[in-house]
């Protein structure tokens, strides 16, 4: 019985630690503004959308084997006959009582499936991609830093501005071509080979993996470009700190004075970076899912405007916003942990 009762007090005691942890207390915080903040975009994507001309029933009324009787059945089944207001009200309702996003006029399937079926795919390629920029960024910026106005530096920021002087649709384009050039070694169409189902579990892995290949290039060179130039200031301006001419002159190595000392304050901006990083890639997929015919969310968002898909385009907005936000949660987390002197007050 006192075993029990000093394991319920630890217990106890650990959740208390936990409440009023600065950590908790900051997520809870940080939580409540998103929820604020969700609800602030998806009222001014509505009235975005509506503010275009027509609907999507509007669009069956060119079809002449639909009748006006029809045409007007849609409206009510849809419930565009109700005000604009009614509309978000009911909308917003139906959320927070019973989860429901509503039905794809399109589709004619649940807004909600639709995205669980395509989040994976975006959130494959935008993490492939952060992996694959970070990894190449971050040390590339280091040697252009800890070569400055050498010729490595002048090469490395030639191929910076160049990256991010390319628009995004030029770089697919130019993939493209490549791809054809070299068929049949890069695929280009979809997720999957046709004989996916048959592969093993390694094989299917291996598969999807070889079909990221250029959508996740066509992601990470203008984000590459960047975070290359920012690593590069960055670390500049850190090595010209007292601090660090002080352990030089105390005759520690150059590796350990540049990737112990200087790296590690350098390094700050880019994790606060890394939010806006994540949000970035997700805003931009959608030309990479287009031209690579990926089935993820920015594909799936661009065919819902164009058909004007009321419900679907708003749930894919606030995603969007609700990704953004875990990104950013994430970034200001992974800075507490890297720096343990900032306080998350």
């Amino acid at each position: 019985m006192t075993s029990t009762r000093i394991t319920w007090e630890s217990s106890w005691d650990w959740l208390i630690r936990l409440v009023t942890s600065e950590t908790f207390v900051y997520v809870v915080k940080r939580t409540l503004q998103a929820l604020l903040t969700l609800f602030l975009a998806s009222a001014l994507s509505f009235f975005i959308i509506k503010l275009a001309p027509g609907d999507y029933v509007t669009t069956l009324t060119q079809n002449p084997k639909i009748s006006p009787e029809r045409i007007q059945e849609l409206r009510r089944q849809f419930g565009l006959d109700r005000s604009w207001l009614e509309q978000y009200t009911l909308w917003i309702w139906r959320i927070l009582t019973k989860g429901d996003f509503g039905t794809s006029f399109v589709y004619q399937r649940s807004v909600a499936s639709l995205l669980w079926e395509r989040i994976p795919a975006t959130l494959v390629l935008a993490i492939a991609s952060l992996i694959m920029t970070w990894a190449i960024a971050i040390p590339l910026g280091i040697v252009a830093a800890v070569k400055q106005n050498r010729a490595t530096d002048r090469i490395l920021q030639v191929i910076s501005y160049t990256g991010q002087g390319f628009p995004s649709f030029i770089t697919v384009l130019v993939l493209l071509v490549f791809a054809q050039i070299t068929s049949p070694l890069f695929p280009v169409g979809g997720m999957t080979s046709i004989n996916h189902s048959d592969l093993s579990w390694f094989g299917k892995i291996i598969d999807v993996g070889w079909h990221m290949i250029l959508p996740t290039i066509a992601l990470s060179i203008t984000s590459f470009a960047g975070l290359q130039r920012i690593t590069r200031g960055e670390l500049l301006d850190v090595l010209r700190q007292d601090y660090i001419q002080t352990a030089r002159a105390k005759g520690l190595p150059e590796n350990r004075v540049i990737y112990v000392h200087a790296l590690r304050n350098a390094i700050n901006p880019l994790i606060t970076l890394l939010g806006f990083e994540l949000a970035g890639l997700l805003g931009g997929a959608f030309i990479a899912e287009q031209f690579f015919n990926w089935p993820g969310l920015g594909r799936l968002t661009l065919q819902a405007v164009i058909a004007q898909d009321q419900y679907l385009v708003m749930a894919s907005l606030v995603m969007s916003a609700v990704l953004l936000n875990v990104g950013n949660l994430l970034a200001d987390l992974l800075l507490k942990v890297a720096d343990p002197r900032i306080r998350l007050e």
